[in-house]
Order: C-alpha cells, then structure tokens, then sequence
C-alpha cells in the first residue's frame, strides 16, 4: 500500500483565513500532511487535520506555534525515514549540512525559500522544498508537493502546480 503525503510549506496565513481553493482536493487524497514550517496562524494546523493527520515543524513566522512545534523533526513513513525543518540555510552545502542534521533520513522536507525544490544528489537524501500554496515570491507559482512511499522505499516525489 502507499502512503501519500502532501508536503506544505509556507502557507503564511492570517487569523481566519482558509487554505487555498486549489490546495482542498489535494488534501482529500492525502494520507498524511508534512508541514515544513511558516504555518504562522494559530488554528491552521487544525484546519489540516481535517483532513489527514499532521506532522509540522516551526518556522520563522510561527509565533503562535513557539513551545508547541520542534525546529526538527525525523518522521517514519512506511519505513521511509523522513527529516524535517523550516530553513535548510544556504544552498552551497546544503545537501551535506541536511545529511548531517539528519544522517538516517532518506527524504528531507524544507521550506523557508518559497522555490520549490526536488534534488537528489548522491549519498544524500532526496530534498523537497514545496514552495508556498500562498506566496509564490520569486516562483513563478504557488506550489506544494506529493510525496509517495511504499514497502520502505520513496516512490515519487513530484511539485504540484497550483496555478498563479
């Protein structure tokens, strides 16, 4: 069976205001959604666990979340190890500094940049940054990611265009 998880980063939302449009029917297919940080309004995690459970880390923007989120996190997703965190730092080294903030991990989910990312670069884990559902900034759109294990293995990693 395949785990599903759709991958989110920097939603930046305000009090009250509900996920994106085009982000509910992704989430109705998701068996689980990985938050890399940037969630920045208190209830928005709520509003995603409607739909699948939640796994999220802090970001920069998480006031609400202080105390409540880890900056890192390592999650198992059908024996797939996953690691977690908000800002990967810069990209020269970035694959090795990941390696090293999470040497078990076979994925590793970022965000902070608003680029969305898949990279695999050998004896590294493969890297997502999703981009943002919400602020595009230098992306040319608004993007999240799917990311599909099966029977211990990373099966697809794919960035899903929103639209502008």
């Amino acid at each position: 069976m395949t785990v599903r998880a759709l991958v989110v980063s920097d939603t930046h939302l305000r009090s009250g205001a509900d996920l994106p449009v085009a982000l509910l029917p992704l989430l109705g297919l998701a068996d689980v959604v990985l938050h890399a940080g940037d969630i920045t309004a208190a209830g928005v995690l709520d509003r995603f666990a409607e739909f699948a459970p939640v796994h999220a880390v802090l970001g920069n923007n998480d006031a609400p979340y202080l105390g409540l989120l880890p900056e890192r996190r390592s999650v198992d997703l059908d024996g797939v190890a996953v690691g977690m965190v908000h800002d990967s730092g810069p990209v020269a080294g970035r694959a090795v500094r990941l390696r090293r903030w999470f040497p078990a991990a076979d994925v590793v989910l970022f965000g902070h940049s608003h680029l969305p990312v898949v990279e695999r670069v050998d004896g590294a884990p493969v890297l997502v940054n999703p981009g943002s559902p919400t602020q595009r900034r230098r992306a040319p759109t608004h993007t999240v990611a799917w990311l599909s294990c099966a029977e211990a293995k990373v099966i697809g990693t794919e960035i899903v265009d929103l639209g502008p």
